[in-house]
């Protein structure tokens, strides 16, 4: 009899990718991976076509099939995971789209929170964020405000509004389901993270009709089962879905309070689990859900920065400074560290702690000097100093809430986690041990975990026993030049900050 397998869904920013893993082990058995294109129609819009994403989702559930081997039947759940707040809205009858997914990184509303900044108190109190471009209901008002038919599909109740995970439900159960999981709703700016309900008063300051929305339901729970795929066949339970920053904390292995992750994609992403207590952040963090595998409330908190491996990205394909990552961590280990460049990234706005979406990338300290190689280390340097303001903010919160600091080490998934430079720059900067999972896909190995638990085929013990960690870089730098590097930083972030914040 053929072992029984796991399928994780893993839709991010730049690329969809789809991991089978072993229902018993957890190992990757076939993987395949699949990219998306971004549209950029006006200056800090992004958009993606949500049928490319479905179809990058389906080419690479057969790929990913074909190389472990198996055969769909082989499945014993499907678990998910998305860019979260990013936003798609389809017809009801025909689940075709009526317009361009709206990404997390679009800047479009910044203009109505600024307007609407007085507000920010209220919002936090209910949702836990902030009123930011970066959540879904920004954008939902925005498309019931600017395309007058999508406003009036929404008054005749002919539109559907739903993150990415809810467009894929739809999609794999052949429109049977429209649903999604508390950590993606907690996205929104239109959820109550404590009564865990979509909130009335929030949905009207919004103008958004509740019956456009999914239902929500917890991490694991039944999201119903695949029907009428060419690629699938009927009947395959889908147990887990969950955003992607939950999802990779809890493939992570960080089950209760005081366990944190770091993940590297397009944007670095640091979630610090609080257990079943929401800490208000006083230090401009988001209090969030964390994955939930029953109907008790899991929390964190969350420090989102936008840019990280898309730095690496710009200076790849913008820049055309190198050709491969690997060649940028040789330049950037060539770099003069006398050259005093300091690198801000905030090439789509300043994320958390500081919330300015006005703010865009500057470079300091230019000189004739300068090479390709300093320009490489400054952005890698600018990332993990993000980094390192979040875990400071977090420890800070911690304290304040009276809760026990973290243990002071830092797991890291993702992309640029397979950088060794990188990451010993990140421990140097953090002052503190940086420890790299064994599977660098944990986001998708989160989704795998969550599908598993919903199967009953394991239990958070038993994954506690599973998770391992590979390399651990330890800090090398002495205090006093960390101290110094972290200074000049925080003048550089303060200097771009009143800079746009005063620019007319």
């Amino acid at each position: 009899m053929t072992a029984p397998v796991l399928l994780a869904i893993d839709q991010g920013t730049t690329s969809s990718r789809t991991i089978v893993y072993d229902a018993a082990t957890f190992q990757a058995l076939g993987s395949a991976q699949q990219a998306i294109e971004q549209h950029y129609p006006h200056e800090g819009w992004v958009e993606h076509e949500p049928e490319d994403i479905w179809y990058s989702v389906a080419r690479t559930v057969r790929e990913a099939l074909a190389k472990a081997g198996r055969d769909g039947r082989d499945i014993r759940a499907i678990g998910i995971t998305n860019q979260r707040e990013t936003i798609v809205a389809w017809e009801r009858s025909s689940g075709r789209p009526v317009h361009r997914a709206i990404v997390w990184q679009d800047r479009r509303t910044t203009d109505f929170c600024r307007d609407h900044a007085t507000e920010q108190s209220f919002l936090t109190a209910k949702t836990g964020l902030v009123l930011d471009p970066y959540f879904s209901a920004t954008k939902i008002h925005w498309l019931l405000r600017c395309q007058p038919k999508i406003q009036a599909m929404a008054e005749r109740g002919d539109v559907k509004f739903g993150t990415v995970d809810s467009f894929l439900l739809a999609r794999l159960t052949g429109g049977t389901q429209h649903l999604t999981d508390v950590t993606n709703a907690s996205r929104t700016l239109l959820f109550n993270i404590y009564t865990h309900h979509w909130d009335d008063e929030l949905l009207r300051y919004f103008g958004i009709p509740q019956a456009a929305l999914p239902e929500v339901k917890p991490s694991v729970a039944e999201f119903g089962t695949t029907r009428g795929l060419d690629f699938l066949p009927d009947g395959i339970p889908i147990r887990g879905v969950a955003g992607d920053q939950q999802a990779a904390l809890f493939g992570q292995g960080c089950f209760g309070p005081g366990e944190g992750k770091c993940t590297y994609g397009t944007g670095a992403f640091y979630l610090l689990h609080t257990g079943s207590t929401a800490i208000t952040s006083r230090h401009k963090l988001l209090t969030t859900i964390a994955a939930m595998t029953s109907s008790t409330p899991q929390y964190a908190l969350e420090g989102a920065v936008f840019i990280a491996g898309a730095a690496v990205q710009w200076l790849r394909d913008g820049l055309g400074l190198f050709s491969s990552v690997a060649d940028m961590e040789r330049l950037a280990q060539e770099s003069n560290r006398a050259e005093p460049v300091t690198f801000v990234p905030g090439l789509v706005g300043l994320g958390a702690p500081h919330w300015v979406p006005e703010a865009r990338g500057v470079l300091f300290g230019l000189t004739r000097a300068t090479t390709a190689a300093d320009l490489c280390r400054a952005a890698l340097e600018g990332v993990a100093f993000q980094v390192a303001d979040l875990i400071d903010a977090a420890d800070n919160d911690l304290a304040t809430g009276g809760q026990t600091p973290p243990v002071p080490l830092l797991k890291v998934d993702g992309g640029m986690a397979r950088n060794d430079y990188f990451l010993q720059l990140q421990a140097d900067i953090l002052g503190r041990p940086v420890a790299r999972a064994l599977q660098p896909e944990s986001t998708a190995l989160g989704a795998a975990f969550l599908a598993a638990v919903g199967a009953g085929l394991t239990d958070e013990q038993q994954l506690a026993t599973m998770v391992a960690k590979s390399t651990c870089f330890e800090p090398q730098w002495p205090a006093a030049e960390r101290d110094r590097k972290l200074a000049a930083w925080r003048k550089a972030v303060a200097a771009v900050i009143r800079f746009y914040s005063t620019a007319s």
